[in-house]
């Protein structure tokens, strides 16, 4: 099931309204083994629960197995994010990510361990595909929360981690695709405040028909830089709304 983060926001709220409300209602024979309103640890059950981006969701399967058997959460959590990080078709982290402007693909990490409180990341990491992992590793091996750029890399290679490059055929068109399209929305070009700003031209044809000879257009270049027909549309998605997303669980 695919739930949206608006959804997620709105349950997450009602369930623990729900839950407060469930408090409240507690039979007086579990308040009074277990104190005012609350149930004896015998009475209380504790489930494993993972959540994940969609992009996560066909390793979460494995990943509840490993937490209900006893496995550390961390460990169950990163055994979720390291699946979109070895897929070459998932474009969002690791091996074949989209890159940035520079045609480089670079990566950042965070994590917390629930039961002890502590915390690793890393920031704009080169070369190295699992930095999910490599967050893990500043945590229990750094006196460090946080190691960036070269130095991040430095210390993935120093614990293990080989240097690889991440830029698939795929993505590298998508980036080629990106680089040829030029717009009044792009990010770069002066700003408002500069004298030779202009606000764009407004299109005489109707909305949608723009956009319609937009999307025919990129998608012709798309066919031309070699990119599968199937994946056309969502290449020039990923052009005309850059996606921000990643995985997260």
């Amino acid at each position: 099931m695919t739930v949206s983060r608006r959804d997620f926001v709105k349950n997450s709220v009602l369930g623990a309204v729900a839950a407060g409300v469930g408090a409240r209602g507690i039979p007086d024979a579990l308040a009074e083994n277990g104190g005012p309103g609350h149930p004896t640890p015998a009475d209380s059950t504790k489930r494993p629960v993972i959540l994940c981006a969609n992009n996560g969701y066909a390793y979460v399967e494995a990943a509840y197995a490993f937490l209900k058997g006893g496995g550390d959460t961390l460990d169950a959590a990163i055994r979720v994010v390291k699946g979109p990080e070895d897929d070459p078709n998932d474009d969002s982290v690791g091996l074949g990510g989209l890159p940035n402007e520079e045609g480089v693909v670079e990566l950042d990490a965070c994590c917390m361990h629930g039961p002890t409180r502590r915390a690793g990341s890393v920031g704009g990491v080169r070369n190295i595909k699992n930095v999910s992992m490599v967050a893990k590793a500043v945590m229990e091996h750094t006196g460090h929360v946080m190691l960036v750029g070269e130095g991040a890399e430095r210390f993935a290679v120093a614990v293990g981690f080989p240097r690889e490059n991440l830029l698939t055929d795929r993505s590298r068109k998508i980036w080629l695709l990106w680089k040829e399209y030029h717009s009044d929305r792009d990010w770069w070009g002066p700003g408002m405040a500069d004298p030779h700003w202009h606000p764009p031209v407004p299109d005489s044809k109707p909305q949608a028909e723009v956009w319609q000879e937009k999307i025919q257009q990129l998608r012709q270049r798309a066919a031309d830089l070699g990119i599968e027909q199937d994946f056309q549309l969502a290449a020039v998605r990923r052009v005309l709304f850059p996606p921000t997303g990643t995985i997260h669980c």
